[in-house]
């Protein structure tokens, strides 16, 4: 039987709670025929489908990456889309997998920056996540990424900055720690006291 009996929208479910429920068992039962069901319906005619698809393939990626870390060219694909659901779910799944798949999210640097770049506030918060992970890999990943999440923390939005400088903590290296708090310094004035507590957490981090 097919595992799309089972997504949200052919049950007439508004809800995600099914999708869940079927990535739970995908993984449970490591059914590998069943992901690779979900994953060829992410191109499906249905737009539905296709969105209950990515959802199944997020909630995979944030338990068991390894299920789905071969696919890691159909996830980079779907950031052209022109449906941004299946854009920033994209982002998501991608989030999920960086570290495992980081060799094929390299040769797609461009892309992956230009989605953050172009993309929903989801798809930037999550591509930031997704290059920050990828910078923490090896040095080679760090130097060709940390300047353009640099870049990104001084001209966000300020709401942004301590959202995005918690996900690029994880990439932060001695070498690069000062630089990284210089640009976090020079945007707390203009924050709200809870948007620079969340900084201050990071300068403790900074400095265990």
């Amino acid at each position: 039987m097919t595992v799309l009996t089972k997504l949200a929208s052919q049950l007439d479910r508004k809800d995600e709670r099914p999708n869940i429920e079927l990535a739970r068992k995908l993984m449970e039962e490591n059914d590998i025929e069943g992901v690779q069901e979900i994953i060829e319906n992410l191109a499906n005619r249905n737009r539905n489908i296709k969105t209950d698809c990515i959802k199944v393939a997020y909630e995979i990626g944030r338990v068991k990456p390894e299920l789905i870390c071969d696919y890691a060219e159909i996830f980079i694909d779907l950031l052209k889309s022109p449906n941004n659901r299946l854009v920033w779910g994209a982002m998501q799944v991608l989030s999920t997998i960086a570290e495992i798949s980081a060799i094929a999210l390299m040769k797609q640097l461009h892309t992956i920056k230009l989605a953050v770049k172009t993309g929903t506030v989801i798809t930037t918060d999550k591509g930031i996540l997704t290059l920050a992970k990828l910078a923490s890999v090896n040095e080679y990943n760090h130097e060709e990424i940390f300047p353009f999440l640099i870049k990104h923390l001084k001209a966000c939005r300020t709401k942004e900055v301590p959202q995005h400088a918690e996900s690029i903590l994880i990439a932060i290296t001695h070498e690069t720690k000062k630089e990284f708090k210089r640009v976090l310094m020079e945007r707390e004035p203009y924050m709200s006291k809870p948007q620079a507590r969340r900084l201050q957490k990071i300068y403790r981090e900074l400095a265990e």
